[in-house]
């Protein structure tokens, strides 16, 4: 078995069995194509039935001189589930990764604004230039829904259901599901799609889709995430911010206003509430407050 015609396959497995979105499978392929490239460098000739722990583990040096502990161990992740797949198709009849450890990494919390500081990000939106509206729209809506940026981008107008509510949103996998939307938000995609989008012609295939370019095409995610960057300099912020990071101020500001994190779970849509419990950040005066209120042997007034 060659190593193209191998990642060819366990592409199609990954799509069709196991449902990932195309994101996960790019970034699973791009870790097996940094193997081939270890092996062509060093003149290795193996195979993906014949490779075996040494070479894996070599490569891992390597690769530990150029990555953080936390990507060494989502290449290592990857390689694994690679070469489980293997096992499980009976192509090889051992992993040779099963005995490479893993590097030790702590619990990264993603950074989270403050209400404030998103309002002076919202505010400092210039609403005269031409893709003003539109962008004001985008941050009020990732921010109001907790969107993953793959999911901004690829939302469409038949996704909006306004008079149940609710928008429709496409996640990882391709699983579907719904999120609240409140008034306001509701209230910015109209005036945007009627003042702004109106005047857009769209390019075929982005008929339906929300948030158009000025050339009538999609958003990039990399568009997105200069947007925000430029409001951050603009407003002088100095914490480093991405599309995810409003999703993660959304999950915070809900539930340090009572929200229940099963409920949060369902609307980022995350498999594990073990997920939304890393993903949602609380400071200790948080935790102090709801012990304080809540607990029954909790200190009398």
């Amino acid at each position: 078995m060659k190593w193209l015609q191998a990642i060819k396959d366990y592409q199609f497995y990954l799509k069709i069995e196991r449902g990932l979105s195309k994101n996960t499978i790019d970034s699973y392929t791009r870790d097996l194509e940094k193997l081939i490239l270890f092996l062509e460098k060093n003149q290795i000739n193996s195979s993906p039935i014949s490779i075996d722990k040494d070479i894996i583990q070599r490569f891992i040096y390597q690769i530990a001189k150029e990555v953080n502990p936390r990507s060494q161990a989502r290449i290592i992740s990857g390689l694994r589930s690679f070469f489980n797949y293997l096992v499980f198709e009976e192509y090889r009849k051992t992993n040779p990764t099963d005995l490479i450890e893993t590097p030790k990494i702590g619990r990264k919390l993603p950074d989270t604004l403050s209400e404030q500081e998103i309002n002076e990000l919202i505010s400092a939106i210039d609403l005269s230039h031409p893709q003003g509206e539109r962008n004001r729209t985008i941050l009020e809506v990732m921010y109001s829904c907790g969107l993953r940026v793959s999911e901004l981008i690829t939302l469409k107008i038949s996704d909006l259901f306004f008079e149940e509510g609710f928008i429709r949103v496409l996640g990882k996998g391709d699983k579907e599901r719904f999120v609240p939307i409140h008034n306001q938000a509701q209230k910015y995609i109209l005036t945007y799609i009627h003042q702004i989008r109106s005047f857009v012609k769209p390019k075929k295939e982005f008929e339906d889709t929300l948030f158009l370019n000025r050339r009538g095409k999609g958003l990039t995610r990399q568009m997105i995430f200069t947007i925000l960057k430029n409001l951050a300099i603009d407003i002088d912020l100095k914490k480093k911010i991405s599309p995810h990071t409003l999703r993660h101020s959304f999950a915070t500001h809900l539930l340090k206003n009572g929200a229940d994190l099963r409920a949060i779970q369902q609307m980022l849509g995350h498999e594990s509430i073990t997920t939304t419990e890393v993903y949602v950040h609380l400071d200790k005066s948080y935790l102090r407050e709801v012990v304080e209120t809540y607990h029954p042997r909790k200190s009398p007034l």
